[in-house]
């Protein structure tokens, strides 16, 4: 099945304007539930910004848009902004083509170039999220065993992720106007009257389109909504189910058989007739070890070189050559027991095993504890004083992140480091884990976390602890769109992030990290050994369309 078309030719006619820049017609050839869900997903009114200013007038233009729609935040400075003079939508942090000729700029993976994803400013003086925003595709692959959306884990569906982002503090609410946002998110489904940008390029008023009575756009029942008998919470599980379809459709490119088949990578496999997926029943981490084996035994490997495809996005070669090679094997390589050899070894696939490069779980890297430590001093998170689970339980308001339930919470360990406040770092996992306002995952969570206790009966209250840092693991396909990298989007460049994987399992060995995970202490990497990661890694990337 291919990935979704990216690149459009009339990018920067209108780049900025005062109307949402549609660059071509919706795509015809997709469901019309992942068309409607991607007009739902760039759809700018159900935004906080919108519903103060348009006095009750859902389809009223506004006279000036959301400053924070102005530009475009990267790590190194700001582009003009796509959606400028308007309020915020999905699309603003989860960019695809909108930059893909900006000086600088270039194609997304449906995430954006900021380290931390500017929000609309409101009171609480929040400017950004407290991480950087992941791509979105492949984020919702079939899996086996839990599935958890986030980094932390908050979400165990994407309808669930898409209904708290439209009515919290991404979109610009505060924790105690979520009735008010749902409200005014209803509003503008019922009374949209069908002449805005986006309604006539899909079909008309979501009236119309949601009825399933469209001509060009005419939903599956399971996607149909009577709006004018629905609730305000129907109304916004219905358009939820829409995004997620459109979600769910956001995938690298893969054939007939389901295997990826869009990056240098996949087509090196392929020359080598080495397998692209697991066998039935093994797992991707038993594949990747088979696939080690066979990677080992190649005695005259077939090369891939610019005869075998091109890239029309990429400022690099189609290319699988003897460097990609020896990226490869360190990557798949497995720590021996006992202290790893002086080089040689990624243990990579302990989290990123393929054909996904993803586990979709949790682990620790030292990416909080090396960010709060550059700020506070070496050791100052290992001083950081982290609630036991009974004291968290007495005070949510003191230490869990603010709710509709607890909207005065202060949240300080899903803060973001700075040196005027010692108190915030961001612990991943652990804000989740546990919180009684948090109840969907917890089940699946629980049993994740037993997988990590030491001890054979480990009670609830034991395994907060060892929530403290982790994040789910991000997939590894086409990094080049969708850096900067890291939770917290602190390294610039794959030769950064090798430099930490470097430096990190040092720390680990003599036991200077908090609550690292184990498998850190297997990597040990050269300077060689990094560039040849590098390399491997950048033949995972591909033209996304």
């Amino acid at each position: 099945m291919p990935g979704r078309l990216l690149w459009r030719i009339p990018l920067m006619i209108g780049l900025v304007c005062l109307c949402i820049p549609r660059l071509c017609a919706a795509d015809s050839t997709d469901p019309p539930e992942v068309q409607i869900g991607e007009r739902l997903f760039l759809e700018t009114r159900f935004a906080q910004f919108f519903f103060t200013n348009c006095h009750g007038n859902v389809n009223a233009t506004l006279p000036s848009g959301d400053p924070v729609m102005d530009v475009t935040v990267t790590a190194q400075g700001t582009f003009p902004g796509p959606f400028a003079g308007k309020s915020m939508n999905c699309r603003a942090c989860h960019l695809v083509d909108e930059q893909g000729l900006t000086p600088g700029g270039g194609n997304r993976t449906y995430d954006d170039f900021a380290r931390r994803s500017p929000v609309p400013a409101r009171e609480d003086g929040k400017t950004s999220t407290p991480r950087n925003a992941p791509p979105l595709v492949d984020s919702a692959l079939p899996r086996k065993g839990a599935t958890f959306f986030h980094l932390d884990g908050q979400f165990v569906t994407l309808q669930d992720l898409i209904k708290t982002t439209y009515t919290g503090r991404n979109f610009g609410w505060l924790p105690n106007e979520q009735k008010t946002a749902i409200h005014h998110i209803a509003q503008v489904i019922r009374e949209d009257d069908g002449t805005g940008d986006l309604a006539q390029e899909y079909g008309g008023s979501y009236k119309t389109v949601l009825s399933g009575v469209s001509k060009d756009f005419r939903l599956p029942a399971r996607y149909q909504l009577n709006v004018d008998n629905a609730s305000d919470e129907q109304i916004l599980d219905g358009i939820a189910k829409l995004v997620a379809a459109y979600v769910e459709s956001l995938v690298f490119s893969q054939d007939d058989n389901g295997d990826f088949n869009g990056s240098p990578y996949d087509v090196f496999l392929q020359k080598n007739n080495l397998p692209r997926h697991p066998d039935k029943g093994e797992t991707n981490i038993d594949y990747a070890r088979r696939l080690r084996g066979l990677v080992s035994a190649l005695s005259s490997p077939q090369f891939v070189t610019s005869a075998d495809g091109t890239f029309a996005f990429h400022n690099q070669a189609f290319a699988f050559g003897t460097q990609e090679l020896d990226g490869l094997k360190i990557f798949l390589n497995e720590p021996p027991p006992g202290t790893p050899p002086p080089g040689g070894v990624g243990n990579c696939i302990a989290c990123h095993a393929p054909p996904t490069f993803t586990d979709f779980l949790f682990h620790n890297n030292g990416a909080s504890q090396e960010e709060y430590d550059q700020i506070h001093g070496k050791g100052a998170f290992a001083q950081l004083v982290i609630p036991d689970a009974a004291t968290r339980r007495a005070n949510f308001n003191a230490w869990l992140p603010p709710t509709p339930r607890h909207p005065d919470a202060l949240g300080p360990y899903i803060g973001i480091p700075s040196a005027d406040h010692p108190e915030y770092a961001d612990l991943g996992l652990w804000n989740e884990f546990d919180n009684p306002d948090v109840p969907r995952p917890q089940a699946k969570l629980y049993k994740f976390l037993k997988t990590l206790c030491p001890e054979k009966h480990c009670r609830r209250d034991d395994l907060l602890p060892l929530t403290v840092g982790l994040f789910k693991t991000p997939g590894l396909r086409d990094l080049a769109d969708s850096g900067p990298y890291l939770h917290n989007g602190s390294k610039d460049t794959l030769a950064q992030v090798m430099g930490f994987y470097s430096a990190e399992p040092i720390l680990a060995r003599a036991g200077q990290l908090r609550n690292v995970d184990p498998q850190m202490q297997g990597i040990s990497l050269t300077a060689a050994d990094a560039a040849a990661l590098v390399s491997f890694l950048e033949s995972l990337n591909e033209d996304y369309h």
